[in-house]
């Protein structure tokens, strides 16, 4: 009887060990002490690579991209503007496509594509805003097709903001030069055309969710 209950009595080591994971080759070996803990974080190689690169050289290189972008097309627009005024002002009209195309000489006092000729000031200081506010954008631009946008807007800005400061009849009275004249629409020139490119990519860009800082909001 005694034996009997000795029996019963021992506790079951094999069951215990066996509570634990086992593998192909046997129990699952305990972690050494002093192993650091690996966390699941849930991150995967395609979420890393979404990431944006903050870093200040891809900072840089957006800048530097977006005052590239903004010097081609202030010296279009310039170096165009320079020709039509020594080439073709007081001229007739040139057609390049029939009477759907001409090249024809104007001075505009007025916004982009002649309208609003009774606010020349006005808008030169809106020219100028766009120019600062450009400037403090850069600060924190990441995002290349941000900076190829800004660009096209800085270098219109700039463009025709010469115009106004150095041409006739005054100092932030002056007329912008346009030359460009399809059929049935305003005349307007090369910096006209910058910035309506760039306000069209900053609309698609603010749809599609994307911030100058390189953020996506999916929703």
């Amino acid at each position: 009887m005694a034996e009997a209950e000795r029996i019963i009595g021992t506790p079951d080591i094999t069951g215990a060990e066996g509570s634990g994971e086992t593998g192909p080759d046997g129990p699952a070996a305990s972690p050494e002490p002093g192993a650091p803990e690996v966390q699941d974080t849930g991150a995967t190689a395609t979420d890393a690579d979404a990431a944006v690169d903050r870093s200040p050289a891809t900072r840089r290189r957006r800048v530097i991209l977006l005052f590239c972008v903004a010097v081609v097309a202030y010296l279009l627009d310039l170096g165009s503007k320079m020709l039509v005024v020594a080439k073709l002002e007081h001229q007739e009209p040139i057609e390049l496509i029939g009477d759907w195309l001409k090249l024809d000489a104007l001075r505009n006092s007025g916004a982009a594509f002649g309208f609003g000729e009774a606010f020349t000031i006005i808008f030169t200081i809106i020219a100028a805003t766009v120019i600062v506010v450009i400037a403090r954008l850069a600060r924190k631009l990441y995002s290349l097709p941000w900076a190829i946008a800004l660009g096209l807007l800085l270098g219109g800005a700039l463009g025709n903001l010469t115009d106004r400061i150095f041409r006739a009849p005054g100092v932030f009275e002056g007329a912008v030069v346009d030359f460009i004249a399809p059929a049935h629409f305003a005349v307007f020139n090369l910096a006209d055309s910058a910035i309506v490119c760039g306000g069209i990519l900053i609309v698609l860009l603010s749809f599609k969710g994307l911030d100058p800082d390189g953020t996506v909001h999916k929703d």
